[in-house]
Order: C-alpha cells, then sequence, then structure tokens
C-alpha cells in the first residue's frame, strides 16, 4: 500500500528538527571543553604571574649561591637547589630502571599469571595513596629499621616508593602501544624473548616510558610532606656532599619561608618558586629531548 505524501512529511520535520538539536548541543558541549581547559590555563597563568612579580627582583646570583640566613635580604637557597638536584638523580637512577623492569616482566613474561593480576591491583591501589602514607613507610623502613638516618639516600629510596607506581603504570601502557604482530615476527624470525624485548619492544616504547618518567619527576620535585617525616631539614647551611648527608629540599626551603612573618621572606619564597619551577622546566626539556631522538629512530 503506497503512503500518502502527508505522511511522509512530519519525519522529515523530525530529522530536522534532530539536527538542529544535535549541532546546538555539539556547540554547547564545545564551550564547555573549551572552558575546561582555558579557565585552569588563565588561572594558572596568574599565578604564575603574580608568583615572577613578586620574586623576580630577589633572583641574583647571590641568591642562588648563598646559604640560607636568617636575615631575608642574605638568605639564599643554594643548599636546598643541591638538595633537589640530589634527590631527583638518585630518585630517578633507583625508580627508572626497577619500574622498567616490573613493566617489562608484567607485560612480556608474566601477563597471564596470577601474581601479575595481584601485582597490577597493587599497583593501581598503590598510585593513590597519598604522599604522607610514603613519608611514614620512609621513616619505618629506611629511616629507623634500615638505620640510613635521616639522609639523602633514605629521601630519595622514600621519593622512588612515592614515583613507582606512576612509572610502571606509564611504562605498561608505553608497551601495549608496540604491536604484537612485531613480536610475532622477531620470535617466527628465531629471536628469543629477551632479544625481542631488548631490540624490537623497547626502541619503540621508549618515547611513552620516557614521558611516564617525565611525569614521576615533576611528582617528585614538588612534593614536601614525605620528606618531612623522613628528616629533610627546614634549616640546612651546607649542600649535601655524599649519600648519608643531611639535606635540604626546594619545596622544604619555601615551607620554612612562607611561615616566617616578614614580607621579606614571601619574596624570598617567590623567588624560591620560580628557581624549582626552572629547575622542572630543565629537567623535562632534557627528558623531552631523548624522547623526541628515541621517537625519531623509531
Amino acid at each position: 500500500m503506497r503512503t500518502s505524501p502527508d505522511h511522509a512529511r512530519p519525519p522529515a520535520r523530525i530529522d530536522l528538527t534532530a539536527r538542529r538539536d544535535g549541532r546546538v548541543t555539539e556547540i554547547v558541549f564545545r564551550w564547555v571543553c573549551a572552558l575546561a581547559v582555558y579557565v585552569p590555563l588563565a588561572i594558572l597563568v596568574w599565578l604564575l604571574s603574580d608568583v615572577v612579580a613578586t620574586g623576580v627582583a630577589r633572583l641574583d646570583w647571590d641568591f642562588l649561591t648563598a646559604p640560607p640566613s636568617r636575615v631575608a635580604g642574605r638568605a639564599g637557597i643554594y643548599p636546598a637547589l643541591m638538595g633537589s638536584l640530589w634527590l631527583i638523580t638518585l630518585t630517578a637512577v633507583i625508580a627508572l630502571p626497577i619500574g622498567v623492569g616490573a613493566a617489562v616482566y608484567l607485560e612480556e613474561y608474566g601477563k597471564r599469571s596470577r601474581l601479575a593480576t595481584v601485582v597490577e591491583i597493587a599497583i593501581a591501589n598503590l598510585a593513590g595513596v597519598p604522599s604522607i602514607i610514603y613519608g611514614m613507610l620512609g621513616l619505618g623502613l629506611f629511616v629507623r629499621a634500615m638505620a640510613l638516618g635521616e639522609t639523602v639516600l633514605a629521601g630519595a629510596l622514600t621519593m622512588a616508593l612515592l614515583v613507582l607506581p606512576v612509572v610502571i603504570m606509564s611504562s605498561r601502557e608505553a608497551l601495549r602501544t608496540v604491536k604484537d604482530s612485531l613480536r610475532e615476527a622477531s620470535l617466527g624470525l628465531g629471536a628469543t624473548r629477551w632479544q625481542t624485548t631488548r631490540h624490537i619492544v623497547l626502541p619503540m616504547a621508549m618515547p611513552g616510558i620516557l614521558t611516564g618518567a617525565i611525569l614521576a619527576v615533576s611528582r617528585a620535585i614538588g612534593e614536601t610532606a614525605p620528606l618531612v617525616l623522613v628528616g629533610a631539614v627546614a634549616y640546612v647551611a651546607f649542600a649535601p656532599d655524599g649519600l648519608d648527608a643531611e639535606y635540604t629540599a626546594l619545596p622544604m626551603q619555601i615551607f620554612n619561608w612562607t611561615s616566617m612573618p616578614q614580607r621579606e621572606f614571601l619574596v624570598n619564597a617567590a623567588a624560591g618558586i620560580v628557581v624549582l619551577m626552572a629547575t622542572l622546566l630543565v629537567l623535562n626539556s632534557i627528558a623531552i629531548v631523548l624522547r623526541n631522538r628515541y621517537q625519531r629512530r623509531a
């Protein structure tokens, strides 16, 4: 039976209405997403501008090379800067090999085992643990049980525990981006599992692994709560000279200055924040250069 033209028109009008509503919804959604990007970015730019404007007058060579002082005009940040560099270097040396090795084992060797499933759940839970808990663990394990004391090594081991879940999870995601067909082709040509992992999988996953390293270092360099518990001193007049030395860090020094009642120390804290951000940018830039080099090779 034929349908009359009168019965064919309402669906067309409904279709036009649905299209119009879909366009409106798309425009609203696009604006909401744009606001989600630009509003936090504007707040960040405003905060950074205020910090830089406050602290830039205090930034000079003497500020970078002088020890802290109870006189705001003579206080420097050299011991804290060197302490942060010691901590970040040791944290990266400890956490990155262990984290990447754990990710390789879980993805390439133990993917179907029960142990891998349990470890994966544990790592996912550890990634959400507050940093103060890692400080308590470092205090009980490294400072007291292992008798390392309140040293740079104890602080670095604690920070390594803090960033290890981030390194493992990001490295596993990077390894998953390598196609299984490449693994199968390498194994089919007679290569062992280790040769396939070393020469095929790791080079192709290295950009993603380095991205995870950037995130881990970025988190570690700004942490204060774990360092308070494992013995980072707020006032240290000398830079660390070994793994067993006392130390402080940039976040600790900034926190100490912000607790001072004098306005001049707040200016010092703003200058310290600028130094902390500059240090983070330098370290991240080095990691980004290495990542881009591996991407070109891949």
